[in-house]
């Protein structure tokens, strides 16, 4: 039999990981999050010494959603903290030797984010919604004074002050083009703003780091066609672009000696990272097998390259790469406790044919040791974003699943980052068109397959990948026999209507105006359909979520209970229901929410298939 039952969800809950890896402006300090006593806590680490302390005692957030940053004389960490997931961060700066703990924010409704402290280690620029849409402000760390610097009518996203401390720049929008990034910069004395970066009005150019002359900045765009990397010269205007034509490549920091440019190239699902010589452009050789090499970052003065990779039978672990000698060090190993990486299996980079002729990208997970004849239960895994993608990284869920005799399938469908500009925006007033169509030729695909049971064939996923869940039981009645949609949309109009304004500038750009396409929202809708629901349901909910609020849960589940359907595990009920009050936009955080969520989805999954 497929199924092996090694992995004890028990186990696999408790395994610890690392998030937000951050190298303190001297390069010999980092601070993260780590779960290690089984709740999420904020650390520090010692490169040199490898000491490490744990800095935080209960006033981490338990869901981070948000990164670390430093004060410029590497003495404190500022870290963000909101309610059971509600996304309405408050901003907290820790001292690194005393461990004492000062609120810097507290604004329980709206959203902080740190970007980086001035060069005079003074004030503190944020983006905030503390005046409605996403905007860039500055704090003084003394005083705690507010100042507002933008007032765009689109989301701003800050990306830090220039050497000399004079301008922040920041990516934003104000082209009728909603699809479009471009760059600017903002006087810190005066609050002027002016647009410095901009290939075309329909291309997402995004400024990402200061080069430390104060005059060049690193860069990506995806002007022709997919993400390309570069340094831009403020004075000239012109950029010099690193990343070879026709490869996915964003730019990701510059060394602090201004020697190098580290980007990460996205290419079959794997990231891998990549060096450049900034005076010559030559590509330094960083060589990692295929997997995913997240986070970049110099350290020991530029010497080093901090990198946290994995594959998919690895879990993450932070390796520092010696520039010159090549030689690894591993800075925080990865975590397996009772499990053996032996248990995990690869998976397989494919490529199936969708309704229109496209090829949809996938990863395919498969049982080891799949007896001759046999069939196996499959289930569709749908990511989240859209605008996001499955990379070949350790992926809990799937393993899981595989280890309980599933064979899993998760596709990058038409809208997914990571194949190009076009394959992106295909998805764009289309979702639950083509995206479910490629939904659907997965499921054709997985009939296909002779170690697949055609019959037994479930889809699962998160966010958006809860959307997906719920569009195809409800438009696609008899495609899958079972679903379990997380945090999932069922209502786009409602979605709207309850969003904060940089997630609803995030729905029209996708989807349109909602007045001018209400019809075409209700019809991409899945409580539009449910009266024609026959899989059976799991559906799990934050009661905090801000991104897809409760209601989308909610409503669902009434319509069901309006229409005659049934909530409970025996095998007649039509669907089975749980939220929680502690969590927001997905669980998992820590322990105790991994192990709930395992558990539901591997007895939902086993009783149901």
């Amino acid at each position: 039999m497929a199924a092996q039952n090694r992995i004890r969800v028990e186990d696999l809950a408790q395994l610890q990981g690392f998030y937000a890896v951050t190298v303190a402006w001297d390069g010999r300090q980092i601070a993260y999050y780590s779960d290690v006593t089984g709740r999420m806590e904020l650390y520090w680490k010692d490169l040199e010494t490898g000491d490490t302390r744990q800095l935080t005692h209960g006033e981490a957030p338990t869901a981070p959603r948000a990164g670390l940053v430093w004060t410029r004389d590497s003495a404190a960490v500022i870290f963000t903290k909101d309610n059971d997931g509600d996304e309405q961060h408050n901003l907290f700066l820790v001292a690194v030797d005393s461990g004492g703990i000062r609120q810097l924010v507290d604004s329980p409704k709206s959203q902080e984010y740190a970007v980086q402290v001035s060069p005079d280690n003074r004030r503190l620029a944020i983006t905030s919604t503390k005046t409605g849409q996403m905007n860039l402000h500055e704090l003084d760390l003394e005083t705690l004074a507010w100042r507002q610097l933008t007032d765009f009518s689109r989301p701003v996203h800050g990306v830090g002050y220039s050497p000399d401390g004079r301008w922040i720049a920041c990516n934003s929008n104000e082209t009728a083009n909603l699809v479009n990034t471009d760059g600017y910069l903002v006087s810190v004395q005066s609050g002027a703003v002016k647009r410095v970066f901009s290939v075309t009005d329909h291309s997402q150019d995004h400024l990402v780091a200061w080069h430390p002359d104060g005059r060049r900045l690193a860069v990506t765009s995806d002007a022709e066609g997919h993400g390309r990397a570069g340094i831009f010269d403020l004075e000239t205007g012109q950029t010099r672009w690193f990343s070879p034509p026709g490869v996915e490549e964003s730019a990701q920091n510059i060394s602090p000696d201004g020697a190098y440019l580290v980007t990460v190239r996205n290419r079959d699902a794997c990231l891998m990272p990549v060096l450049y010589r900034i005076d010559t452009g030559e590509e330094v050789p960083v060589p990692f097998p295929p997997g995913v090499a997240m986070g970049a970052q110099f350290a020991d003065g530029g010497r080093k390259l901090l990198v946290q990779f994995t594959t998919p039978t690895s879990r993450a672990e932070l390796v520092a790469h010696a520039i010159e000698t090549g030689e690894r060090q591993t800075v925080i190993p990865a975590a397996y406790g009772n499990l053996s990486p032996a248990w995990f299996v690869p998976c397989e980079h494919i490529r199936y044919p969708s309704f229109d002729g496209q090829r949809v990208p996938a990863l395919l997970y498969k049982p080891r040791d799949v007896a001759p004849g046999e069939r196996l239960p499959a289930i569709v895994a749908a990511h989240g974003g859209p605008t996001a993608q499955w990379f070949q990284s350790f992926d809990p869920y799937a393993q899981l699943l595989v280890d309980r005799g599933f064979v899993v399938l998760a596709p990058n469908v038409r809208g997914s980052t990571g194949y190009g500009v076009a394959w992106r925006d295909t998805n764009i007033g289309d979702w639950g068109g083509g995206d479910l169509e490629d939904i659907a030729s997965g499921v054709e695909y997985l009939k296909g397959l002779d170690f697949v049971d055609p019959e037994r064939i479930g889809i699962w996923g998160g966010s958006y990948g809860g959307y997906m869940s719920f569009i195809a039981v409800a438009r696609k009645p008899r495609l899958f026999k079972a679903a379990a949609p997380i945090v999932g949309i069922t209502d786009l109009l409602l979605l709207y209507e309850e969003d904060m304004p940089h997630f609803q500038y995030y729905l029209r750009q996708q989807m349109g105006d909602p007045e001018e396409n209400a019809d075409l929202w209700r019809e991409r809708s899945a409580i539009t359909y449910v009266d024609d629901v026959q899989a059976k349901l799991l559906i799990v909910h934050g009661v905090n979520d801000p991104r897809c609020p409760i209601r989308q849960a909610r409503n669902f589940r009434d319509a069901l209970l309006a229409r005659g359907k049934t909530e409970g595990t025996a095998p007649e009920n039509d669907f089975e229901y749980y939220e929680f009050e502690d969590e927001g936009h997905g669980g998992g955080a820590d322990s105790a929410q991994r192990l709930r969520h395992y558990r539901l989805l591997e007895d939902f999954f086993v009783r149901r298939l």
